[in-house]
């Protein structure tokens, strides 16, 4: 079910942006986009909660689970700025960053670690807290949900009530999400060495 959950909220969300980047000039898109956004940022908690409930946590599903995350971002991130919502240095500072994070804990993986839980990759106390705590893993995902929900509505041509403090919140919101994905990268790449022997060659 967990499995299935992240699968499925993958699927969502590139059906999402598909229709965004066709009909980002309609309110009535952007309000559709917001409320599934809503949705889709609430199953990526659901998987959890039924991977946890049913004992269903195994390596393949964290590996998914961080594989459904990287899609989901990287598309909201890319469509936000194909549309001329966000700089073009964004999408490609989350791609690069995620393409050398992910492909570090392949190697981790190989060996027999993750990147979260118990058999995590992180050695350190301050990688484990920057990388795997629940603090930094949360706030990340918050600011990542408040920036991809608001952009959305800061974007609609109708004005309402309160839409400036929804647009500086968005973007305020997006820039520290950027933040945190390149910080809580750093410890990953310092902490990989160990897994490449130095007599290691090409």
């Amino acid at each position: 079910m967990a499995n299935f959950i992240t699968i499925l909220r993958t699927i969502f969300a590139i059906l999402l942006v598909t229709v965004l980047i066709m009909f980002h000039n309609s309110d009535k898109v952007l309000m559709g986009s917001f409320l599934m956004t809503i949705i889709i940022i609430w199953m990526d908690g659901l998987d959890g909660y039924f991977a946890r409930k049913f004992n269903e946590s195994s390596k393949f599903g964290a590996v998914l689970d961080i594989l459904g995350d990287r899609v989901v971002e990287n598309v909201y991130w890319i469509t936000f700025c194909a549309i001329g919502w966000l700089p073009v240095w964004v999408p490609l500072v989350v791609v690069c960053r995620g393409i050398i994070v992910d492909g570090l804990r392949s190697v981790a993986l190989e060996q027999g670690y993750t990147a979260f839980g118990s058999s995590t990759m992180m050695q350190s106390k301050i990688g484990k807290f920057i990388v795997a705590s629940n603090f930094c893993r949360f706030s990340y995902a918050i600011f990542k949900a408040i920036a991809f929900a608001l952009l959305i509505l800061a974007h609609m041509q109708a004005d309402y009530t309160g839409k400036e403090l929804v647009t500086t919140i968005a973007y305020v919101s997006a820039y520290i999400a950027v933040f945190f994905c390149v910080i809580r990268g750093i410890p990953v790449v310092i902490e990989s060495k160990r897994f490449f022997p130095k007599n290691e060659t090409k």
